[in-house]
Formats: C-alpha cells, sequence, structure tokens
C-alpha cells in the first residue's frame, strides 16, 4: 500500500501537533523546499534556528528513517509535482473553476490517502472485519454521515453492524460490544469530545478498535488497535469537510470491498439477495441468473 511517503504531506498533515521548535523546522522546510534537499544537517540546523536534536526529531516524527531519508522524499516530491494543483473557493469564482479545484482536492486527497496508510495496518483491519460478526462504525457531523454508509454496506455482508449520530445512542450501542466485535471510530481531528469517550467505553468491552483520523499524533489514535488515516488539505475557507470526506469514504469503502473479496463465497448470495430486495420495494423485477 504505502507506494511513497510523501514529505510535503506529512509535514502539513502532522503540523499542528509538533513541537513550537519542530514546527519552525516545519514551517522553513515548506518555505525553503527547493534548498532543504541540498543542505546537510548541519546547515539547515542554522538556517532554519533549530538544533540538530530537532531535526533529527521531525524527520522520526515524520516517520522517516533519518534526515537523509527525509530529503530522499522531499527531493521526489519537488520533481513530481504535477497539474494538479488546486486552490481555495474565493467570492466570484466562476463555477468551472469551482469544479476544478473541489475536483482536484478531492484527487489530491485521495492520492495522499493511498500514500500514507500501511498496508500491515490495512489488512489487519480487513482480517478483523472478516472474523467479527458484529462491526459499529461511529462518528459525528460528516464522519458520522461516513459511518452511517459504511454501517450500511457492512449489513449486507450478514454482519450486525450499528450506527447513529446521536451521541447518547451511541453509548448504549457501545456498552453492548464485546469481546470479538469491532469498532470503527471516524474522527479526522482524531480530537472529538465525544468520539473520545466513546473510544475509552468501547475499549472497556473487550472490542478491537479501529480509528480513522488524520495522518499524525492524536488522542483517538493513540487509543486504536488498529490506526487507519485520511489526507485531507482542508482550509479555514472552505469549511464543510468536502476532501476529508471523500478520503474517509475511500477508506470505508476499501475495507467493504476488501472484505467482499476475500469472503466472497460467503457473502456473493447474501449480496445478489440484498439487490433483490431492493428491486422488489422499487417495483423492479429482479433479473434472471
Amino acid at each position: 500500500m504505502q507506494q511513497r511517503e510523501s514529505c510535503l504531506m506529512k509535514i502539513h498533515e502532522t503540523e499542528d501537533s509538533l513541537s513550537p521548535k519542530e514546527r519552525q523546522l516545519a514551517s522553513y522546510i515548506l518555505r525553503h523546499a527547493e534548498d532543504v534537499v541540498n543542505l546537510r544537517i548541519d546547515e539547515l540546523k542554522i538556517r532554519a534556528g533549530v538544533s540538530t536534536s530537532t531535526v533529527i526529531r521531525l524527520s522520526k516524527a515524520l516517520g522517516f528513517a533519518g534526515y537523509k531519508e527525509l530529503c530522499r522524499n522531499l527531493y521526489t516530491d519537488l520533481h513530481t509535482e504535477t497539474i494538479s494543483r488546486f486552490e481555495d473557493i474565493h467570492p466570484g469564482d466562476e463555477p468551472e473553476t469551482v469544479i476544478r479545484n473541489i475536483a482536484l482536492s478531492s484527487v489530491s486527497a485521495i492520492e495522499n490517502t493511498l500514500s500514507i496508510n500501511s498496508a500491515e495496518q490495512l489488512n489487519e483491519a480487513v482480517n478483523l472485519l472478516c472474523r467479527a460478526q458484529r462491526v459499529d462504525f461511529y462518528g459525528v457531523g460528516t464522519s458520522g454521515l461516513v459511518a452511517s454508509d459504511a454501517a450500511f454496506k457492512f449489513i449486507r455482508l450478514g454482519k450486525t453492524s450499528y450506527s447513529s449520530a446521536e451521541a447518547h445512542n451511541q453509548i448504549l450501542y457501545a456498552m453492548t460490544l464485546k469481546e470479538g466485535d469491532a469498532a470503527m471510530l471516524l474522527s479526522y481531528s482524531g480530537e472529538t469530545g465525544d468520539i473520545l469517550n466513546l473510544a475509552r467505553e468501547i475499549k472497556a468491552t473487550g472490542a478491537t478498535v479501529i480509528t480513522l483520523t488524520r495522518y499524525g499524533k492524536n488522542s483517538l489514535a493513540e487509543m486504536a488497535d488498529i490506526r487507519l488515516y485520511a489526507s485531507s488539505r482542508e482550509t479555514l475557507k472552505r469549511s464543510g469537510a468536502m476532501s476529508s470526506r471523500i478520503a474517509q469514504l475511500v477508506m470505508t469503502d476499501t475495507l467493504y470491498a476488501s472484505v467482499c473479496s476475500k469472503m466472497y463465497d460467503k457473502v456473493s448470495g447474501l449480496l445478489e439477495e440484498s439487490v433483490e430486495a431492493i428491486e422488489r420495494m422499487r417495483g423492479v423485477r429482479p433479473a434472471r441468473r
């Protein structure tokens, strides 16, 4: 899965969770990326006004073995940039400008989400979801919409699956989880209060917790048994959580499709039955097989 570790993307994703000195260094790298790839560590620390240990800590925080690996990935970033850059939406923008920037924002979120997820964690999540008879999905706001969509998909696979956007219902559902069950908690920031409280309740039941958050250090991911990530470059002006929703949907759809693939012999009949049931509701005659 993790095809290439984008240095620039990781800096953007983790910037809020860095220490002041690490953030100072990260800001310098973002502003002077073309120069940094040619700098030795002792040159960078002087120009950025930090210590050698700060450079090493930031490299590790971004998931790289050291400063040299950071520079290699930064160099690749600079030489693989495409025209698919997007900007925030501005007052007076024409619809063709809006659709271009929204589409490119979504494409960027999908590509970055692909690059930051570990194949090991993804496989572990799929295997868990295949074994578990009950699979719950929890989120609030936009994440709650994605959670609800995922729950309906897993119901089609014969799984018991609950999802609710209401905090009291979420707690009541969570209290009935048990060891062997799985619960996926979605929060892009990883700091949503209701979801953090829910995670503590679920951990106490013995159920396995999968989290889907932004990349980098956050409170929710720290409580997870399995960590998955969504990447998005949301801005304050475009605060509708649009590209983050796309990234989350990509991950939940990936889990659903992977479970379908892995359990195909067991679930293919259930999928066909669910399609036929919906067609009957619509008054459509099921296609002959």
